[in-house]
């Protein structure tokens, strides 16, 4: 599917628009050229397709500015690019904008263990962020499925989550400051090492802003010490409905996980065909739950949370029992879009909010339009916080 075409005028201006922003920038970090724009024709959302007017891969951030202004003043669109995972359209290129991306952006700049923060480029990986610190017990919580390609400026752009969001949250509560570049050319820092900043909440209003309100050039991110113990529980229902209110039902305890997910058959067994991490495949719904803390606290409450699925009609329930298990247990649900990929090329990613009480209907009644339209719909999401 191809987004509309350039004006006219546009297509004329291309080679004089290229040529200025060689002067403003190194001339190899403009790219015009149909074949070289091809990389660059969409993001993870494949089904719009679209050449951008001219790729631009800016350097410094001064190089970001100049851009900027250049464009802003001569009347150009501009569209921000990160790793282009993006499954919700945020990267897509505009036939009349030049293309910002940010991938030479990948540097980690400062790693602060006494503020517990990481300064970082934005083309830096989310999942490069763990690896830099975890030699020294830290981590970085946002997790998305796709962590280890996505950008943490991407993360910001989107206001990313990821498994572990339930209990850690998502980019935003892990955000502590950033620097953006205006749509005029003005770089800006809001935030920085300390928890709160004061005046309005302008770090807010950028984070999920899809790059409309500035281009994210370094971000300062929140990293935390390790839990003692990390285990994870599988739990398998014969029906769906049951699993979504045993989902309900370990809130409603008062317990709250690291991260609780669900996924129906289809999903089930796609995943364990990618990723062999012993998921029930007979089950009609499968829940991941995993508990972190001090031991004595992650045993009494896989106790509870053994008890709760039990009495919710949980068909099978399987503890880790060592790190590299719950890994395994992850490893499944983190593979599941592109799981469902090698059963159905083309696919349809769709994305909701659901309050946890309505998850039993919700299943019930995606299940009877499946099965009215004849369409195959492989549910997995995060179950926790609807």
């Amino acid at each position: 599917m191809h987004m509309p075409e350039p004006d006219n005028d546009v297509i004329e201006r291309r080679d004089e628009i290229c040529a200025t922003l060689r002067t403003i920038i190194p001339a190899d970090c403009v790219i015009d050229s149909i074949e070289s724009m091809r990389a660059f024709d969409s993001d993870g959302l494949s089904a719009y397709r679209q050449l951008p007017l001219a790729v631009v891969l800016p350097e410094t951030v001064d190089q970001i500015a100049d851009v900027m202004k250049w464009c802003h003043q001569n009347g150009v669109k501009v569209v921000p690019r990160g790793a282009g995972t993006s499954l919700s359209g945020g990267a897509l290129p505009l036939a009349d904008a030049v293309l910002l991306g940010l991938g030479k952006f990948n540097k980690i700049l400062d790693i602060d263990y006494d503020n517990r923060c990481v300064v970082a480029q934005p083309g830096v990986t989310n999942l490069s962020i763990t690896n830099a610190v975890e030699d020294h017990g830290f981590y970085y919580a946002p997790d998305p499925s796709s962590q280890i390609a996505c950008s943490v400026g991407g993360n910001v752009a989107e206001n990313s989550g990821g498994v572990h969001c339930l209990k850690y949250g998502l980019t935003t509560n892990n955000l502590l400051g950033i620097e953006i570049v205006t749509i005029e050319g003005e770089i800006l820092r809001l935030g920085g090492k300390h928890l709160d900043a004061g005046d309005y909440d302008l770090m807010g209003i950028m984070t999920g802003s899809e790059g409309l309100l500035g281009i994210v050039s370094e971000v300062t991110l929140r990293i935390l010490q390790k839990p003692a113990t990390r285990r994870a529980l599988l739990v398998g229902f014969e029906d769906t409905t049951s699993a979504g209110k045993a989902v309900g039902d370990v809130i409603g305890a008062g317990i709250i996980p690291a991260g609780m997910e669900m996924m129906d058959g289809l999903a089930i067994n796609a995943a364990e065909d990618f990723a062999n991490a012993g998921y029930p495949r007979s089950a009609a719904a499968l829940i991941i739950v995993e508990l972190d803390g001090p031991e004595v606290e992650v045993d009494t409450l896989i106790d509870r949370v053994e008890v709760i699925m039990k009495n919710a009609g949980a068909s099978s329930i399987k503890v880790s029992q060592s790190e590299e298990e719950r890994t395994l247990f992850w490893a499944g649900r983190k593979s599941a879009f592109p799981a469902v990929g090698r059963i159905s090329p083309d696919y349809m990613c769709m994305d909701g909010t659901i309050p946890r009480r309505r998850l039993p209907d919700m299943m019930i009644r995606m299940a009877s339009l499946s099965q009215k339209y004849g369409l195959r719909v492989a549910n997995v999401f995060h179950a926790g916080d609807g």
